[in-house]
């Protein structure tokens, strides 16, 4: 294990700004290491980041992954992992940790779950066995995990739901955030390291809701805040205007989190407003499937064309399966099922994001954020369009069947 000064506060500093947007560079600092934003955390919802070990994640430059608390809290069960030391001990993780409140469960798995002012009760996906959690259980299991940051527990809703369902989603995260403060006190030390709460603003895709929710959220002064129900499938244009505004009303000594959000373009937009943690599944579950990313668009890595390529999955990626492994042997370990496959996809996904991260933090440093945005952006939307080209073409009906 790394020996970290677990007795060390948490804080949070912007270190440099852009000079034409809000883009900032800055450092989080937390009892297991300090954490360079902007940051895009790996997503470990079991104790696991899916098909990779630790070593390799913390070789990618990860240093803060996230832990999934409704999915630990059914198993292997919070007090279990508080008995073999916390989930830091308990997955052999060294880096920091920040652990969901389970509040976003109660959003997609709502045919499984009851909504109440007291909290939520829900049946386990698992065994179909009822369970309840309100914030007061939320507190008390992201404890017992020992993250360093532990989220507020909120409702999201849904995107399309009518204005009243948002509006009441929204009063609701305010009051169950009071109660997570009453319990949590917004810092508490246990164990030897600091762990701090972030509260979620809330409100949809309506301004004058965010507005609400901003000034709710911001009124507890809490250590950090997260921007949530977002990229719950509204229009990416709808998505990009509230976090813009969200970023903006949210304090600028405090570090802002953009919930769930992942593709490189929207990131570095999202950046440009101010915003400096970003997470998502994206780089894991596509990996899975074999998908992997470029700086050109995603590229399917299992499909025919790659059959014979010699070429590295990236060929600008420093990562080592692109030093050493070309598209066609991957492509091969696909098709096969064999298990090197996904982990190697994954490998060079979670490289791909903290390449791209330490680009964005490079950038700002330089004082050349937009041009080095407006880069990754024209680049990632050319491939993607010339990738949904060439599906149109190979479909019936498509160019290429009616030559």
């Amino acid at each position: 294990m790394i020996d970290h000064a677990l007795d060390t506060p948490f804080s949070f500093t912007v270190n440099s700004k852009a000079p034409d947007c809000d883009a900032r560079r800055g450092r989080l600092v937390t009892g297991h290491g300090a954490i360079e934003t902007p940051v895009f955390m790996p997503v470990g919802t079991v104790g696991t980041v899916k098909a990779v070990t630790f070593e390799s994640v913390w070789d990618t430059g990860a240093r803060i992954i996230l832990g999934n608390t409704y999915h630990l809290y059914l198993r292997p069960g919070h007090e279990l992992i508080q008995r073999m030391g916390g989930l830091h001990r308990f997955q052999g993780w060294d880096g920091a940790l920040l652990t969901d409140s389970a509040g976003f469960q109660v959003f997609s798995l709502s045919d499984l779950n009851k909504v109440t002012e007291d909290g939520v009760e829900f049946r386990s996906h698992l065994n179909g066995s009822k369970h309840f959690f309100s914030p007061e259980v939320s507190m008390e299991a992201q404890l017992n995990l020992g993250s360093d940051i532990v989220m507020a527990f909120d409702q999201c809703a849904a995107y399309g739901v009518s204005r009243q369902e948002v509006e009441a989603a929204l009063d609701r995260t305010t009051r169950w955030l009071r109660r997570c403060k009453d319990v949590f006190g917004g810092r508490t030390t246990r164990e030897g390291w600091e762990r701090v709460l972030f509260g979620i603003m809330q409100g949809g895709v309506h301004e004058d809701l965010r507005r609400q929710s901003a000034a709710e959220i911001v009124e507890l002064d809490l250590p950090g805040y997260a921007v949530g129900g977002l990229s719950v499938g509204e229009p990416t244009d709808a998505m990009r205007e509230m976090t813009e505004l969200a970023a903006g009303l949210l304090p600028e000594d405090k570090p802002r989190y953009l919930m769930g959000v992942g593709f490189p373009d929207d990131i570095v937009e999202s950046v440009a407003m101010g915003i400096d943690m970003f997470d998502c599944v994206l780089p894991t579950r596509m990996a899975r499937t074999g998908t992997v990313l470029t700086r050109d668009g995603r590229l399917v890595v299992k499909n025919q064309e790659y059959a014979e390529d010699s070429q590295p999955l990236d060929a600008e990626c420093g990562c080592p399966v692109c030093a050493r492994h070309s598209r066609g042997y991957i492509r091969h370990l696909f098709k096969a099922n064999e298990i090197l496959g996904c982990t190697l996809a994954t490998m060079h996904n979670l490289y791909f994001y903290q390449e791209l991260m330490a680009g964005i933090r490079a950038a700002i440093e330089k004082g050349a954020f937009k041009p080095f945005a407006a880069e990754v952006t024209r680049r990632w939307q050319d491939g993607e369009k010339a990738r949904l080209l060439a599906v149109q073409n190979r479909r019936p009906g498509g160019r290429q069947s009616k030559k």
